[in-house]
């Protein structure tokens, strides 16, 4: 298809992020912007964005993208071609009953969150004050939806078929505890036993001795296996590496320089990708810097990718001081407490800055599953977990979206806590791989 057209009566930072997103990035296609009302009328077809015109496929406009601040807003609820929406309108004329673009920018752009809230325990924002929560619509990504049916749109419109994207799984792993029992030193092994004598623990005792004594393997040891899995499947892994030089209640890895720690993150280099998993508290004195400088000598490579620990994210602190220790890309963007979109996508995203009304180099890829979540926070059974996880596969499917998953060494390994998943993932990356590999195919 020859460049679209998109009419509109202004230009804004907010409009051209959205549209770059959407036409370009996700329907893949060019287009040029016109303010000439009657240029764009003589054409066959055209997108208008805030007036409904003869021969176009039409947006009512909200105003949200013309703004410079971040006003507290709550849009309006719709519905479109049975899929819910956000900034509905009861102006008629206009092909979508819905301002697309600023619902698309109000999701990706993050703002509900720069307003004031009550922050949980680990310092927050809550799933449950976000809008997407409170319509129910958490477990589906519904601007990928939105996206997918206006690519139908345009298609019925002008008769020109464009190509859909194609489905990818991107498997991800939290190495924050690499082992339960070996390595930690003898001050935390003798604390660990006394824990476990004041609780009665005597089978935690015992496999806590035969780990010791290399007569069992330590339960969270799922390294080889893993390696092994995406091996044999063909499977890029990308493994974010907790590397805090400190034991705290939230970071209790072994420490980086240790000779196991380091035979870890080199397998993991040769597996897959890397990317730091900084500390609960890096945010203090920069000690992310200090922390990704040491994982960039253990690797021999930059790092430029990011994780926050227990999914620490606070806008726009936290992607402003990523970008400042040269992370480009971050893969924080998701709940911990709960399963679901965030941002409403499984795709990636370049951060647009509310404060500075402006985008960032900073992109932003989106995870809709994390193990912990699952198991301690809904306390879902094994089959409960992977009926959800292969209920949002499906609408990733369906609109041609990216699913990325969030699982620990500790979730896949031998420990009686997590019996059952390892099987139950080899089994959804087998199918998932399998996806991937007939879409690289048909391409």
């Amino acid at each position: 298809m020859e460049n679209i057209v998109v009419y509109s009566s202004g230009n804004s930072n907010r409009l051209k992020y959205v549209l770059d997103w959407l036409l370009k990035e996700r329907l893949q296609l060019d287009y040029v912007m016109t303010s000439n009302e009657r240029d764009a009328s003589g054409l066959a077809f055209f997108i208008s964005y805030g007036k409904p015109l003869p021969n176009s496929v039409s947006i009512p406009d909200a105003g949200m993208l013309w703004q410079k601040e971040y006003v507290k807003t709550i849009p309006a609820k719709g519905a479109w071609n049975e899929l819910p929406t956000l900034f509905a309108t009861q102006e008629g004329g206009y092909t979508l009953p819905f301002d697309l673009l600023s619902a698309i920018f109000f999701l990706l752009s993050r703002y509900e969150e720069y307003h004031s809230f009550n922050a949980d325990k680990h310092g927050r924002y809550p799933a449950a004050n976000s809008i997407l929560y409170k319509h129910g619509w958490l477990l589906r990504p519904i601007v990928d939806e939105w996206v997918y049916a206006f690519r139908k749109q345009i298609q019925s419109a002008t008769g020109v078929t464009i190509p859909a994207t194609a489905y990818l799984f991107q498997p991800t792993y939290d190495i924050d505890m690499a082992y339960s029992h070996l390595h930690k030193g003898a001050g935390r092994i003798v604390g660990a036993y006394m824990r476990a004598l004041l609780k009665g623990d005597v089978k935690q005792i015992s496999e806590r001795t035969q780990v010791l004594k290399k007569k069992q393997k330590d339960p969270y040891d799922s390294f080889r296996w893993l390696r092994q899995l995406h091996k044999e499947y063909d499977c890029k892994p990308l493994y974010f590496i907790l590397s805090s030089t400190q034991t705290t209640a939230f970071d209790k890895n072994i420490h980086p320089k240790h000779p196991a720690m380091i035979r870890v993150i080199k397998n993991a280099a040769k597996d897959g990708s890397i990317g730091i998993h900084p500390s609960y508290y890096s945010g203090e004195r920069n000690k992310i810097a200090k922390e990704k400088m040491m994982l960039e000598e253990i690797t021999g490579q930059k790092i430029h990718v990011s994780r926050q620990h227990y999914i620490r994210i606070k806008m726009p602190d936290t992607y402003r001081m990523l970008l400042k220790n040269g992370i480009t890309e971050d893969y924080s963007m998701g709940y911990g407490t709960h399963l679901g979109f965030r941002a409403g996508t499984g795709n990636s995203f370049a951060w647009y800055d509310l404060t500075q009304d402006s985008q960032t180099e900073l992109r932003v890829h989106p995870f809709c599953f994390m193990d912990t979540t699952a198991h301690f926070e809904a306390k879902l059974s094994v089959m409960e977990t992977f009926e959800k996880l292969e209920a949002m596969s499906k609408l990733l499917e369906k609109t041609g979206s990216t699913m990325i998953t969030i699982f620990h060494n500790f979730s896949l390994g031998t420990s009686n806590e997590w019996k059952g998943w390892r099987q139950a993932y080899e089994n959804f990356l087998i199918e998932k791989t399998a996806i991937n590999s007939k879409d690289d195919y048909q391409a």
